[in-house]
């Protein structure tokens, strides 16, 4: 194996040369018979001693001074002083005066030897001036030797040009240079990139014939990289990690970090564990790279952080940003127990940021729910600062403007952004589309996708996202079918996509078109697209399609045992939901706080209040899992629909944490439910005490009021929401019909078969009468004569959606319903009728549950 480090330059007298910078020393005048006077030579040994001192002493700017002194005087160093100066420019990265040097050797004129050439060629790869660096080497002609190849084939594998990278390996052995362990390590690091794969495991082939991969540690980690990034493929990754006979730290610290990154990070604390068994002392990348691991895992992943934490404190390492920022990012993931507040402790306790750090806790604060406007609080104190904002701190304050709908403020950030050189950028624009239309704005968020520099998959992502979560599922397949003309490979993103925005809107036949085309794409498989799946069946009323699902699903995580657990809770079907619940457990899967969320919702639909605190008082109990305001919400709700309202009042007092509108909202829906004026006017204060205008509260309050009558009352709210600017959402059915979706509003004639569906109306209501139906005019919540407030009734908006679907859907299917509030009694009661009369299956979907109704029975048992 060559030896390439450089013996330290000898100290080679200068020759004299003439120098008009002193003055000549006196000397007694000749006499008149001698010859003219003439300059001492000049000793430039000094000069060089000096710039040798220098660059020893690692003062490099002085030692250029130096060398610019000598160009002056016309005079330069030797060879070996260049090549210590270009190395001491490399060592420093400091490029600029790297090149300052080479332009001072072009001036020299010296013949260069092979160790200049390849210090070039070092010099300009590392700067990222490939060009030049190639120049160079190809200048070299009979002077290259194994170190210029190796150098060159870094130098493209550095700069993401693999593919020049594999070539000049080839052409290195064509020209007679036996590779070693340099050069295997840049063409397997360029092998790196998947679609080079199919060569690196040639080349491993080649490695192994050689016997590099029996000691030598850089081939070894190169090759560790190679299965992880190409191919994803850890456990041959581990094969060669455990191969490798000579360890360092290095090697474990990249083996813990591929195993985070690709999705195990328990294998990663188990190395580092086992590093720390074997005696070796992890760095702060290793630290760094274990701490992400605790990030990713979704259990203990606190405790472990916790510990770690206290071991780098111990071990005097708490100031190092890279570990900081891996401490900060861990701490603003977890988002439990106060968690974010620790991660906001760690920052603020950094001697130094950098923009990594800042990045962390402004997307800690943004992802975190509720606290967006301090992740856009930090954003603005960071550019205050000496640290720029890069294209993903950007993207999360875009992020945090989106999640508020400040998208004002998001244009001034967008603009600085542009002025930093980042509006070409993926990151930037996507989270710019994705803010406009978080704030509701589509036209602009359409604009910003189309003035997108370059369209990725990601891009189409965002947008087709966009579009529905905005509840726009046409404009959403349009994205998708322009996906499938431009070329592009549709991903599980996609997919999840487009059935969330399926199950949105209810839109069943979009999602089983969707369903079709997944499974040719080969995604029935991937776990999140599943889940997506189910998710829509359950929600689009076809909770047996998404038990199907769940069935067939090979691999099921949380998310999968959760969404089955809601599906069956939503649709009523508490016992089913209870049975899945304790099968997850059984089977091992730890139940987090939504999937407890959904079984004690289970419970309150369906009036199981023994089986609803078993199950509350259990979370602490036996998973550790601190209940949070929606538990008790649940727990209100289920006390609140059962009529133990005073049950639920002593629960809320009782609380160890202030009830928020949330609790006291869905207590106040009791309260109308069961008519306890009294309860629910406290209920409303209390909420109004915290937000003087939720909607919400004077909404659900004034229909209190008016169930008992009580007009004035009534007038008063609806004055003071006026006053406030308060908008109360209208209430509004849809139906999916021929692959599209028709809406009705209350007593709707916009509808181009308005006459078809009014006369069919009148029809039913006729046949429904002579079964025994009676119009309930007491949900009729405006002050209206008895004959008006029948008609009134009958002109909802869930009864023409029915009459519409006896009308346009086949007699073979359910028709399905879904409304955006919260189903009205006679509705129920009337469509109960309506599947009498006609034989038909009715799903109605309202803002809290289905109800599937057949031949005048509905799955709620009149309970919801």
């Amino acid at each position: 194996m060559m030896n390439l480090s450089l013996p330290s330059p000898a100290k080679i007298p200068l020759p004299s040369l003439v120098s008009s910078t002193r003055s000549p020393p006196k000397f007694p005048s000749p006499p008149p018979s001698a010859s003219p006077s003439i300059n001492r030579p000049i000793n430039f040994e000094p000069l060089r001693d000096r710039l040798t001192k220098n660059l020893d002493a690692g003062h490099l700017h002085k030692a250029i001074s130096t060398l610019d002194v000598m160009a002056r005087q016309n005079t330069h160093p030797d060879l070996i002083t260049y090549s210590m100066l270009l190395k001491a420019c490399i060592r420093s990265r400091d490029f600029q005066l790297g090149k300052l040097v080479h332009s001072h050797l072009t001036q020299s004129r010296l013949e260069l030897d092979s160790v200049l050439f390849n210090s070039l060629i070092s010099l300009y790869s590392k700067s990222g001036n490939w060009t030049k660096a190639r120049e160079i080497f190809q200048s070299m002609g009979n002077k290259r030797d194994l170190v210029s190849w190796s150098s060159m084939i870094s130098c493209f594998a550095n700069n993401k040009m693999e593919f020049e990278a594999i070539l000049t390996f080839l052409d290195m052995l064509e020209n007679g240079f036996f590779p070693n362990e340099y050069c295997f390590t840049a063409v397997i690091r360029a092998c790196s990139k998947s679609e080079f794969f199919p060569i690196g495991e040639i080349m491993l082939g080649f490695l192994m014939k050689t016997g590099y991969l029996d000691f030598d540690t850089n081939v070894g980690c190169a090759l560790i990289d190679m299965f992880a990034k190409g191919n994803s493929n850890l456990e041959s990754a581990f094969k060669v990690f455990d191969k490798m006979p000579d360890r360092n730290v290095v090697a474990w610290t990249l083996m813990i970090t591929r195993c985070t990154q690709l999705g195990y990070p328990k294998g990663a604390i188990e190395l580092f564990v086992d590093m720390i068994l074997r005696g070796y002392v992890p760095d702060r990348f290793t630290l760094s790279g274990v701490v992400s691991a605790c990030t990713e895992l979704e259990s203990e992943s606190l405790s472990l952080g916790k510990q770690l934490h206290s071991w780098v404190i111990r071990s005097g390492s708490a100031s190092d940003v890279c570990i900081g920022c891996s401490l900060v990012d861990m701490y603003a993931k977890c988002r439990i127990n106060g968690s974010l507040d620790d991660s906001r402790r760690v920052f603020d306790r950094m001697e130094k940021h950098n923009v990594m750090s800042w990045t962390a806790i402004i997307t800690g604060y943004m992802q975190c729910g509720g606290r967006d406007m301090e992740a856009i609080e930090l954003f603005c104190k960071m550019i205050e600062g000496p640290v720029p904002p890069n294209h993903f701190t950007f993207s999360s304050v875009l992020k945090a403007c989106g999640n508020l709908s400040v998208s004002r403020t998001g244009e001034q950030f967008y603009s600085h952004a542009v002025k930093q050189g980042f509006a070409s950028d993926d990151h930037v624009g996507n989270s710019l589309i994705s803010m406009y239309a978080r704030s509701g704005r589509m036209a602009d968020a359409q604009k910003a996708f189309e003035s997108l520099f370059e369209k990725n998959l990601v891009s189409y992502n965002t947008i087709v996202d966009a579009y529905a979560k905005n509840l726009d599922s046409e404009g959403a397949f349009e994205l998708f079918h322009e996906i499938a003309d431009s070329g592009v490979e549709v991903n599980a993103f996609t997919f999840t996509s487009l059935l969330s925005g399926a199950s949105n809107i209810g839109a069943i036949g979009k999602g089983e078109q969707i369903h079709a085309r997944l499974l040719k794409s080969g995604f029935q498989s991937n776990q999140c697209v599943c889940n997506a799946l189910m998710s829509m069946y359950a929600r689009c009323g076809h909770i047996e399609a998404a038990f199907q699902v769940f069935n067939e699903m090979g691999d099921r995580n949380v998310i999968s045992w959760t969404s089955m657990i809601t599906g069956f809770a939503k649709h009523g079907f508490a016992t089913r939901a209870l049975e899945i619940f304790h099968e997850m457990l059984e089977a091992g899967i730890r139940p987090n706080e939504v999937t407890y969320i959904a079984v004690l919702s289970a419970c309150s639909h369906a009036g199981l209040v023994s089986e609803g605190w078993e199950i509350f008082n259990s979370m602490h109990k036996e998973h550790k899992i601190v209940p949070r305001m929606e538990h008790y919400a649940c727990m209100v709700d289920l006390l609140g629909r059962s009529g133990s309202l005073r049950e639920a009042i002593e629960f809320i007092n009782t609380m160890p944490c202030t009830p928020d509108a949330l609790v006291w909202r869905t207590f106040l829906g009791a309260c109308r439910v069961h008519s306890d004026k009294e309860l629910g006017e406290h209920a409303a204060k209390m909420i109004l005490q915290q937000d003087p205008h939720d909607t919400a509260a004077h909404i659900l309050l004034s229909n209190l009021y008016a169930s008992a009558g009580q007009w004035d009352d009534v007038a008063q709210i609806r004055k003071n929401m006026k006053e406030g600017n308060l908008i109360k959402e209208a209430g509004c059915s849809w139906i999916e019909a021929d692959n599209k979706i028709h809406r009705f509003h209350v007593a709707d004639t916009s509808h181009p078969q308005a006459q078809e569906i009014y006369a069919k109306l009148d029809e039913l209501a006729l046949k429904i009468k002579g079964l025994g139906y009676f119009p309930d005019t007491d949900f009729v919540l405006h002050e209206l004569e008895e004959e008006q407030k029948e008609q009134y009734i009958f002109q909802h908006s869930e009864k023409i959606a029915v009459a519409f679907g006896l009308i346009s859907t086949s007699r073979s299917k359910p028709i399905r319903v879904f409304k955006n509030l919260r189903v009205c009694g006679d509705c129920h009661t009337a469509i109960k009728y309506i599947s009498m009369a006609t034989g038909r299956e009715i799903v109605l979907r309202d803002l809290n549950r289905f109800h599937h109704i057949k031949n005048g029975t509905c799955s709620c048992n009149d309970y919801w």
